[in-house]
């Protein structure tokens, strides 16, 4: 797609052109983005959004790429991620931080810890950021977002107006909510409960090194790649039940210390990823009548 110079200069030093994104991906996998847009803050973005609508451009948001697998053949249209100015943590009371969606969950964690709040300590566990984890409803431990949010701040891409949400007004799943793709998720209010930070450390400590123990890291993977059917009925444990935990395509396999974690070894392409993912699919169900779900996403263009 040609766009109008003017549109590209008007957003000049924030807009580019085939941007590998390989770059922004965990699996550090994946083709170009046609265009790509770094947002400044809340008003070039809606500025932005506003020309990108005249223009027929397709939007993409990116979050910390920690849940996503770019096809080969990279993404049409715009990926939009949000700046710096959309990375921020403060403290509005004693126990409710107003956090940019843009922030790194761990982060999070970590600035309620210096401030004395606490149940907030499970977001260390979580890769991603702040805005991804809240349309994920991304949890650990018997935590999850919809226990901690308030309220979001989100910009609809179809009136170009900032609404707020109240968590009432959510439908949280298993890993996920009813949110419109329309929204980009701006900033968030979280509630946590005042603590001390030496009992807020030994929890964050304790379940950072559970997560040591029972999931790879250093590795090129974006985390759970199914979701769980249940309690119970674990999706790590329906992949090893089907006898899958040795499967590879190319040089991409399934991690042995949890067989819900697939990786790039290092050369794998997005497409050895996905028949990995395809395959291990088709066996569960053959072998167990589960029809296993994504946890991850998959964008691009086959």
């Amino acid at each position: 797609m040609i766009l109008d110079i003017n549109f590209i200069k008007k957003f000049e030093g924030f807009f580019n052109q085939n941007v590998n994104l390989s770059n922004y991906s965990w699996f550090n996998l994946g083709g170009n983005a046609e265009y790509f847009y770094k947002a400044k803050n809340e008003n070039q973005l809606i500025e932005f959004l506003r020309e990108a609508k005249k223009q027929n451009l397709k939007t993409t948001v990116l979050g910390a790429g920690s849940n996503t697998l770019f096809r080969d053949n990279g993404v049409k249209g715009v990926v939009i991620k949000l700046g710096n100015e959309f990375s921020y943590t403060k403290l509005i009371n004693k126990n409710i931080l107003d956090v940019g969606a843009a922030t790194l969950d761990r982060k999070v964690a970590n600035y309620a810890k210096e401030n004395n709040v606490g149940n907030l300590e499970f977001l260390s566990c979580i890769p991603g950021s702040i805005g991804g984890s809240i349309i994920m409803n991304s949890g650990c431990y018997e935590n999850d977002i919809s226990k901690v949010l308030v309220s979001i701040r989100a910009l609809d891409q179809k009136k170009l107006s900032i609404i707020e949400i109240k968590k009432e007004d959510i439908k949280f799943l298993y890993r996920g909510t009813n949110l419109s793709n329309d929204l980009i998720i701006v900033s968030a209010k979280l509630k946590g409960t005042t603590s001390v930070m030496k009992k807020i450390e030994k929890k964050q400590s304790d379940f950072i090194e559970k997560k040591k123990s029972s999931q790879p890291s250093q590795i090129k993977t974006c985390g759970s790649t199914f979701k769980n059917i249940s309690k119970d009925k674990k999706a790590w444990k329906l992949i090893k039940e089907a006898g899958c935990e040795d499967y590879r395509e190319g040089d991409a396999f399934i991690s042995q210390k949890h067989c819900n974690f697939f990786v790039n070894n290092g050369n794998a392409k997005s497409s050895d990823i996905e028949n990995l993912i395809n395959k291990v699919k088709k066996k569960v169900y053959e072998k167990t009548g589960v029809n296993l779900e994504l946890e991850i996403k998959i964008v691009g263009e086959k």
